[in-house]
């Protein structure tokens, strides 16, 4: 009886001291929570004083191109030219209501409000006037978010402007057409002064008619530079983000996701046309297409998937080889994309992997020409194949022109065992003396480049 007490006693000591526990963690809950709520609001402060430490360098800049702007950016704020650019282009989606836009959406309601009376009259009455403040602060954010131009908000608003006009705006990129606009601005905003001063005088009439004048100009910069897009247009736009936003996404999802203006005037059969139209590279029903940036520095970028995901070797008949490898259906749908960005290259698709798992794509280059291409437009971004590369570079140069000199097949030999050393080096299982290399003299064979040599020999051929 005595052990069973003590087991009893021991059994509610600890649930009394587990209730405790209990106790005291639901005390200290509050504590905890107003601690996080503290904690957030000064990340949240921090954030609001980054930005706008950031929209005052940015408002402190020349006028520029928006690369030139992001250049910038990027090296105050010690950041990657991606972030840089997502800083500057910061302008807010459409404004759309079920798929209407505001001014038709107010017309709408407008009408609508004819067939009431009373009070459903007045709620309606302050239903639009809603909608209006809302689109109204609406825009003037939009002006915010163009930041080579929300300087000058003043001149602008009395030039006018709406939704449509403020993209226009914010769709002009090139330096020139930028001072050019804003040079205009700035005499609006002058004129304007100036005719305050000279009340009910023929200076006035003159400025007015200046003012006038020059809203026209500005106007026209604005509408030639940027047409109105068309449904189409609008529609392979809208194609175009969604794609790049879901990669792998099908024709009927598209139209799907589509605003309601643009889902109804499209089926799943059009936008698939559209899509082949805009390089999007369809796979199986789903669609994929590469990153317009990647394209743009197309050198790079291949240098770096060489480095991480791809190869530079050469065969034991000295044949040069350079190739890049992806699995599954978004890695054979950017393997398509690359032959096409790059001009060149052999595709291997749907291959079988080792393991048996996602199958393999592969884009390989055989001819010395595109091999040779391919390097020296890839070799100042390489960070860790640079050395494979001057071998096939030597390799290429010396088949196409050295083939009979004396020195020629020894040197293929030292190029092909450097290639086996640079794929292997950091195999410390490798087997060296396979292939008669002798790792502790390797720079004896880096140091007997014959490049020089083919240089004074080309030297002489021209002359």
């Amino acid at each position: 009886m005595t052990l069973n007490n003590t087991k009893v006693q021991d059994a509610e000591r600890v649930a009394q001291i587990e209730e405790e526990q209990a106790q005291e963690a639901r005390d200290n809950v509050p504590k905890i929570e107003e601690a996080n709520r503290l904690e957030q609001e000064k990340n949240e402060a921090i954030n609001r004083l980054n930005l706008t430490a950031q929209k005052a360098f940015i408002d402190s800049l020349p006028i520029r191109d928006d690369t030139e702007v992001a250049k910038l950016i990027s090296i105050e704020y010690k950041t990657n030219l991606t972030d840089a650019k997502k800083a500057i282009n910061t302008y807010p989606n459409k404004y759309e209501i079920q798929g209407h836009d505001v001014p038709s959406m107010i017309k709408q309601m407008r009408q609508y409000r004819r067939k009431l009376k009373g009070e459903d009259r007045e709620t309606m009455t302050k239903s639009i006037e809603n909608v209006i403040y809302a689109y109204t602060d609406y825009l003037d954010k939009c002006i915010d978010n163009i930041y080579w131009i929300r300087k000058y908000k003043v001149p602008l608003k009395k030039i006018g402007y709406d939704e449509t006009s403020l993209r226009k705006l914010n769709s002009i990129t090139d330096e020139d057409t930028r001072r050019d606009l804003i040079d205009k601005l700035c005499k609006i905003w002058e004129f304007d002064l100036n005719s305050k001063k000279k009340a009910h005088s023929k200076e006035r009439v003159v400025l007015t008619k200046n003012i006038t004048k020059i809203k026209k100009e500005f106007n026209s910069i604005v509408k030639k530079r940027n047409k109105p897009y068309s449904t189409k247009e609008d529609l392979k736009k809208q194609i175009l983000k969604i794609v790049c936003d879901t990669p792998g996404i099908s024709s009927r999802q598209i139209h799907e996701t589509l605003p309601y203006n643009l889902h109804k005037k499209s089926t799943p059969h059009i936008i698939a046309k559209m899509a082949k139209d805009q390089d999007i590279i369809n796979i199986d029903g789903s669609h994929y297409k590469i990153n317009d940036d990647i394209k743009k520095n197309i050198w790079a970028y291949t240098a770096a998937f060489i480095d991480s995901d791809g190869y530079i070797t050469m065969d034991k008949n000295n044949n040069p080889r350079v190739g890049l490898v992806a699995t599954g259906t978004r890695g054979k749908a950017f393997m398509i994309g690359m032959q096409k960005s790059l001009g060149c290259g052999r595709l291997h698709l749907d291959q079988k992997s080792p393991q048996d798992t996602r199958p393999v794509n592969r884009l390989n280059f055989y001819s010395q020409e595109d091999i040779s291409k391919l390097l020296t437009k890839c070799r100042p971004h390489f960070k860790l194949k640079g050395n494979n590369a001057d071998v096939l570079l030597e390799l290429i140069r010396m088949k196409k022109s050295h083939k009979k000199q004396d020195w020629y097949k020894g040197r293929c030999d030292e190029l092909f065992k450097l290639m086996k050393y640079y794929n292997h080096s950091d195999n410390t299982r490798f087997d060296w003396s396979k292939y008669d290399i002798d790792i502790e003299n390797i720079s004896k064979l880096e140091n007997n480049s014959k490049t020089s040599i083919m240089d004074d020999l080309d030297g002489l051929a021209k002359a």
